[in-house]
């Protein structure tokens, strides 16, 4: 979060990729709070379900995104989407349901944090439709993640040090004893940024479903890199439930392009 401030106030002011946009009133700065805390809600609790569940598991629950997405977009901005649409979101969650029963280190507390972050993760995709895309609204990509991550770190730095409480101990002795940890957690912070911008930028020029959709694709990525890189056990169930849920994904795609 700090990396994207910071590249996003580079990129804005120095590079002038886009123009600098200013908050235009209280209840967008109240909106955009809200998308930080979302968004923040959303990664802790992914990153404790991975405590518990293997990388294959929590990408497959995560793939019940669309569903969420869908219902938080329909009650937020009352906009429905074609019923054949809905239809193609079935297998995607039939999927996952299937997968779940056939996964073999399923934990009841590791799947209730991932479903809760699977949902906030959803309501972030809608909220952060509403401030790319409404008339009222109308932020760019750039803008709304310079506004969105200083909050956020705001948010996660006393978390992290309360839950934590020898956070900051542990990464100078794994920097010590791990030399390219820094350039990796650098690294990585770059990818987030990128990532984070050009989730942004999906949502804006499609939609919030769309690109939760679009993740499913990339759960099915790393559900194969899962089982390769960490040998994670898997069954037939699991990789029948998996293949479905990418079916779905390959339908809703499909649908969209008839619809249009």
């Amino acid at each position: 979060m700090s990396a994207c401030a910071v590249l996003s106030y580079v990129s804005i002011v120095f590079l002038k990729i886009v123009p600098f946009q200013r908050i235009k009133s209280r209840s967008q700065f109240l909106r955009i709070s809200t998308l930080s805390l979302v968004f923040c809600g959303s990664v802790v609790g992914g990153n404790i379900s991975l405590r518990y569940l293997p990388v294959s598991f929590n990408q497959a629950v995560g793939a019940t995104t669309p569903f969420f997405t869908a219902v938080f977009a329909y009650m937020i901005t009352m906009k429905r989407e074609a019923w054949l649409t809905y239809g193609c979101l079935v297998p995607v969650v039939a999927g996952v349901v299937i997968a779940s029963g056939g996964e073999p280190n399923f934990h009841l507390y590791g799947f209730i944090m991932c479903i809760g972050a699977t949902a906030a993760r959803a309501f972030k995709s809608v909220l952060q439709g509403v401030l790319l895309s409404s008339e009222g609204e109308k932020l760019n990509s750039m803008n709304l993640l310079l506004y969105m991550s200083p909050i956020a770190v705001l948010v996660l730095m006393p978390a992290a040090i309360i839950m934590e409480p020898n956070v900051i101990d542990v990464t100078v002795t794994l920097a010590t004893e791990h030399r390219y940890l820094g350039l990796l957690i650098l690294v990585n912070s770059a990818m987030a940024y990128g990532a984070n911008l050009l989730n942004f930028l999906v949502t804006k020029h499609t939609s919030a479903l769309t690109l939760q959709v679009l993740g499913n694709a990339k759960g099915a990525v790393a559900v194969v890199i899962s089982i390769l890189l960490f040998r994670n056990p898997v069954t037939f169930t699991g990789i029948a439930g998996y293949t479905l849920t990418v079916m779905g994904v390959v339908a809703y795609g499909e649908a969209k392009r008839r619809h249009k």
